[in-house]
């Protein structure tokens, strides 16, 4: 597979956000906004910036908006607005629309429009921040459907200096381990956060040590037993 074209239109903080991690992910990002300040701030970080009326069929179809791999409407605080562009992209037949949403009535109204593809930031920001806060230990995760859920959590005390294999995680604790976060000791810099890097698959006789993350896979009251049992 080629490279990716992706175009993002509305450049904030989130869509600025989204066009970023693209273009570091490798992907061909042409970032879209009405405002030419905005733009001109982006320029740097992606391949592609022009300012216009997204809201204007010529002017997409003067970017050969349909020959992108994807579009996303990230545009934030208008939702008309939103919704023309929208309308726009489907109307000159763009292959796949992420679209913004704030709150369930616009993602009613989108899913309505035909967008299946739906972003929900603020809520989804508001999750992680109530999971961080209910689980200490938690330092990131992925839910995923039947509340299972992948997550990155940090090392509990009974477990430091124990192997994997001692731990017995799927028949004492209904969970898997997927792999360690290791603490990158080597390429450590004095007064810098400290990095990770993944150790792949661990072995049964692996010790884990109290800097490691353990990336872990089941539902969420297993997973917070395991730590209330080991903290």
């Amino acid at each position: 597979m080629g490279t990716r074209k992706i175009a993002v239109i509305g450049i904030g903080d989130f869509g600025g956000a989204i066009a970023r991690s693209l273009t570091r992910k490798g992907a061909e990002v042409l970032a879209i906004d009405s405002s030419a300040a905005t733009i001109e701030a982006i320029a740097d970080d992606v391949a592609y910036c022009v300012a216009l009326d997204a809201t204007d069929p010529r002017a997409l179809r003067a970017q050969e908006i349909d020959k992108f791999d994807a579009v996303v409407v990230a545009i934030g605080q208008d939702f008309e607005q939103r919704l023309l562009v929208i309308a726009q992209c489907l109307e000159l037949g763009v292959k796949r629309i992420m679209a913004r949403a704030a709150g369930n009535n616009q993602r009613l109204i989108l899913e309505k429009l035909g967008v299946s593809e739906i972003l929900m930031p603020e809520e989804e920001v508001g999750s992680v921040v109530a999971e961080r806060l209910l689980m200490p230990s938690l330092i990131s995760y992925l839910q995923l459907p039947d509340n299972y859920r992948i997550a990155e959590v940090l090392t509990p005390p009974k477990v430091v200096g124990r192997t994997i294999g001692d731990l017995d995680m799927r028949d004492r604790y209904r969970l898997s381990l997927v792999t360690l976060k290791m603490e990158d000791t080597k390429n450590a810099v004095k007064g810098a956060e400290p990095t990770y890097h993944v150790a792949g698959v661990p072995e049964s006789k692996t010790v884990i040590l109290e800097t490691d993350h353990l990336v872990l896979f089941g539902t969420r009251s297993d997973i917070q037993r395991f730590i209330d049992i080991n903290s």
